[in-house]
């Protein structure tokens, strides 16, 4: 195990143990706020792939979502293509720690839960961006998680999906357990289309690939 992931398991470990699946989020980022644990995904700048899917693209006049945002540097990265974004993360802590890391950003910082999202939300986004996400919950939630995330795309609208890749029938021992490529398809529901499903290098590190994939309703 990476060292860096140390503190992400031990602390999805005791909330699997008390069948909290997605219960560590919040003690991990306090943990963290408070000096005491690292959040291994708290990188410098946006995820590798997303500089390259955003070369060309404009957002102006566009609404995006950015699912599980942590920090923020996915958003900010959004917002600064012109759309208008919000993004929000379950833990309280990540978003308070998102709103004073971006002093005067654009982005509208919302707590709130992938599993229980507002009703507004549904199908009210011209780009939802979905990275690392649904890879961080059990597999039990797996089609849950996904069904929310397509469900926000709205009518015209895309869904950008960035995971890590694992193999059919593989098993893993996480947080995270990557998408395979059935679950990654399984994003293509409710009108949902498949427009791009590639496995890209990361530009930091060419030998790891990620799920690049993205789909139009």
């Amino acid at each position: 195990m990476d060292p860096k992931d140390a503190d992400a398991s031990r602390f999805a470990g005791e909330a699997l143990s008390r069948g909290e699946p997605t219960g560590w989020f919040e003690p991990l980022y306090a943990a963290a706020s408070g000096g005491s644990a690292v959040v291994p995904w708290d990188l410098e700048a946006p995820h590798g792939l997303l500089p390259g899917w955003g070369r060309d693209v404009d957002g102006s006049g566009r609404s995006a979502l950015v699912v599980g945002c942590g920090y923020g540097r996915d958003a900010e990265y959004l917002a600064s293509l012109g759309f208008r974004t919000t993004a929000f993360d379950i833990s309280e802590t990540a978003i308070r720690d998102a709103r004073a890391r971006h002093a005067g950003s654009t982005v509208d910082y919302v707590t709130a839960d992938l599993l229980d999202p507002p009703a507004a939300w549904i199908g009210g986004f011209d780009l939802v961006m979905e990275s690392i996400t649904v890879q961080s919950m059990p597999l039990s939630l797996r089609a849950e998680a996904t069904e929310r995330v397509s469900a926000m795309v709205a009518p015209g609208g895309e869904l950008l999906v960035i995971s890590g890749i694992r193999a059919e029938g593989d098993e893993v021992d996480g947080p995270p357990w990557p998408l395979t490529r059935s679950e990654i398809d399984a994003f293509a529901t409710g009108g949902l289309q498949p427009k791009r499903i590639e496995q890209e290098p990361l530009p930091a590190n060419p030998d790891v690939r990620s799920w690049l994939a993205t789909f139009t309703r």
